[in-house]
């Protein structure tokens, strides 16, 4: 992916390569933005991190592997705070990244896209219409038209820890399984 300069606070460093996982994958998980101690510094999405660490927990937990799921975000830099923590994406970043988003949409195969937590759901509004509500719809299949063809749509809750002050660790992980659970129903 060439460098896009459109974001004039971003890093312009973009995640997108063959580490995010197979074009053909099982599941397209849609994270918010690479975190600035995971992958924007090793490239690899959901690494590196304590976010990373609970992502491949709960992967575990459904029962699914990292070599059949492509992970991206709904902006593809780091955003930044002025002292270099990590914020959330800005309406407008996630804006500008919407076509990014929507050709990856449309490239990999998955037929369950996963969006997790409230950016990367009102990110995928974006790519195609779809009425879920995180709080609402947390870990429910909803039938979406995103992309070339009909996919099963879940929200899920952010795998950071600030997460479990909205939903706690143990309700998360019965998030996981029942998404496990819908996967392998979609993949027959």
């Amino acid at each position: 992916m060439k460098r896009c300069f459109t974001c004039a606070d971003m890093n312009h460093v973009h995640i997108l390569g063959d580490a995010n996982g197979p074009l053909d994958a099982d599941v397209l998980f849609v994270a918010e933005a690479p975190g600035r101690l995971g992958a924007a510094r090793t490239g690899i999405p959901m690494t590196s991190d304590v976010t990373g660490r609970r992502f491949h927990a709960f992967l575990a937990e459904a029962g699914l592997v990292r070599e059949r799921v492509f992970i991206t975000n709904a902006i593809l830099c780091n955003p930044l705070t002025s002292n270099g923590n990590n914020r959330p994406p800005r309406a407008s970043e996630v804006a500008e990244c919407a076509p990014f988003l929507t050709a990856q949409v449309s490239l990999v195969a998955a037929p369950v896209v996963v969006a997790l937590g409230r950016v990367s759901l009102e990110a995928l509004r974006r790519v195609a219409p779809h009425e879920a509500v995180l709080v609402r719809d947390v870990g429910r299949p909803i039938d979406w038209a995103g992309g070339p063809r009909a996919r099963t749509l879940v929200p899920l809750y952010h795998p950071s820890i600030q997460s479990t002050l909205s939903r706690p660790h143990e309700t998360q992980q019965e998030d996981w399984r029942r998404l496990g659970d819908i996967v392998r129903d979609a993949l027959g």
